[in-house]
């Protein structure tokens, strides 16, 4: 499904009323319904008492068409009107006109110590702004989005939380945390970017009457491109499923690499070979006996010596892709190694963690590249590369990814809670996969390692980047079950790895269709 922007759902509202016969009003009555629909399924909606909070514009309209549904199917409501009944216009105006006729108590609300909340209330709609909203709220808005949050009943949400901007998910002041939201046509940027995803809550989208054609390429953002995993043959053998050079580690990161290496073969890949300092080498292959320990030259801090160069490039032409940067430190001589074997290597390459910091001193090592290259970054890491701020990125992701790629001709995977995936060419890919536990030291290297393997099973690099994005998330989201978000750690997330591609692989087309579980369509 594509994701839009709020610009571009200006257009096919307009092109759905000039180019499809639908009117204002019509879509308008569809939205409603949809509010209504979840509102029925979420709360139900015989004898419950609903606050339906309405602004002036058409997001207030698609909260007038509600309530008056919602009091047909039986339920006490009330509507709590933020703006005089002048400023109402155009459809808006019609369906305030068909609530009153209908019977439904319309209130003028000036201040929010009017609002009607409180043990007389079971959930309010949130009909004030809508994804139209271009500055903070302020003055009598600002105060009643405050009551009602602290009012903490369930709130439904019309098209995405009053506060949050439709395009990035940013708030400039106070928002509206929902229960749940209902979007209309498309998702909007805002529905699914941090923090506006979170403030969404539940997540439905109605196409009110849309015809599919109408899309058509609209939006450069979609949800999860992914694609099925080759079928494993009975005549494998290891090298079949990707031979990987992982170049980690250093004196004070044992886990990094372990992590890494290991994720690669729990995930499904091949054979995994771990250049690491000589001093970890006997401790890591006592853990991780799987993988064929490649002892290195090490500098007076414990890290891989630049020495170790010609070694690592000779290496380098025997293997599928090197994953470079986890643990590996921030230790001068070992930056400029990575440098040097990012620009020289002939094979892909995955860059991650220190190896990142390298990268941002020096980024034409990656742009003069001839083979493909990965970034996976998250957002401290991503500003580095941008050589901007972290307050930057956070406030526009999408475009943070997409000049990342551009600029670096690289494929760069900036990590979050929704996680991006773009590169010079296509779309920018959003995965919906994994949960807040996983916010934990050595989540990223296990994600490598998951990159690495689907490459290794047979996926080009973008492709094995939005996969493995979506597998480690849902691999966290088993560890979460089984155990609970708090005190989650890496490895519990590595070791669900194995289901996690089973089900992935067992249930592909049904985790595409119904985009995981966390997007309804109505």
């Amino acid at each position: 499904m594509r994701i839009c922007t709020v610009q571009e759902m200006r257009e096919l509202d307009r092109r759905a009323v000039e180019t499809c016969g639908l009117s204002e009003v019509v879509l308008m009555e569809n939205a409603g319904h949809a509010v209504c629909e979840v509102a029925r399924k979420e709360f139900g909606t015989s004898d419950r008492r609903f606050v339906v909070i309405c602004g002036a514009g058409n997001n207030g309209g698609d909260g007038l068409v509600a309530a008056r549904l919602l009091h047909s199917s039986g339920a006490d409501v009330r509507v709590e009107l933020l703006a005089d009944e002048g400023a109402l216009s155009g459809a808006a105006r019609t369906n305030l006109e068909a609530a009153l006729g209908c019977g439904v108590i319309v209130q003028r609300i000036h201040a929010s110590d009017e609002l009607y909340l409180g043990r007389s209330s079971d959930v309010v709609v949130d009909a004030i702004f809508g994804t139209g909203l271009s500055r903070a709220p302020d003055g009598v808005h600002a105060d009643v989005i405050e009551r009602l949050n602290m009012a903490a009943l369930p709130v439904l949400a019309v098209d995405i939380p009053s506060g949050v901007s439709g395009d990035t998910g940013a708030t400039t002041g106070t928002a509206v945390k929902a229960t749940c939201t209902v979007t209309f046509g498309l998702p909007k940027r805002g529905n699914l970017l941090p923090p506006g995803r979170e403030l969404c809550g539940s997540l439905y989208v109605s196409h009110i009457s849309f015809p599919p054609s109408l899309y058509g390429s609209v939006g450069d953002v979609v949800i999860g491109q992914l694609a099925p995993l080759p079928a494993r043959s009975l005549e494998s053998h290891k090298s079949m499923y990707g031979d990987i050079l992982f170049v980690a580690g250093a004196r004070s990161y044992l886990g990094a690499p372990f992590l890494a290496a290991m994720s690669f073969l729990r995930a499904g890949g091949g054979y995994a070979r771990l250049a690491v300092p000589e001093s970890l080498a006997p401790h890591l292959g006592g853990h991780a006996c799987e993988v064929v320990m490649v002892p290195l030259r090490e500098t007076d801090d414990g890290s891989v010596a630049l020495s170790n160069l010609d070694r690592l490039l000779a290496l380098g032409e025997r293997v599928d892709m090197i994953v470079i940067g986890p643990g590996l430190s921030l230790n001068h001589e070992t930056q400029e190694l990575v440098r040097r074997l990012v620009s020289q290597a002939a094979v892909p390459v995955l860059v991650d963690g220190d190896g990142l910091s390298a990268v941002a001193d020096d980024p034409a090592c990656v742009r003069e590249r001839l083979a493909p290259t990965l970034m996976t970054p998250h957002v401290g890491e991503m500003a580095r590369l941008l050589d901007s701020t972290t307050a930057e990125v956070e406030q526009d992701r999408v475009a943070a990814v997409k000049k990342a790629a551009l600029e670096l001709g690289a494929t760069v995977l900036l990590k979050g809670s929704s996680t991006l995936v773009a590169d010079q060419n296509g779309p920018v890919s959003l995965n919906l996969s994994g949960n807040p536990g996983m916010a934990t030291a050595g989540c990223g290297d296990v994600l490598s390692g998951t990159i690495a393997a689907m490459y290794g099973i047979g996926l080009d690099i973008r492709c094995a980047a939005e996969v493995g994005a979506f597998v480690h998330g849902m691999a966290g989201d088993m560890a979460a079950e089984a155990k609970g978000q708090d005190g989650l750690i890496a490895r519990d997330v590595m070791e669900h790895l194995p289901a996690a591609v089973r089900l992935y692989r067992e249930r592909f087309r049904e985790l595409v269709h119904n985009h995981y579980g966390r997007l309804n369509v109505i």
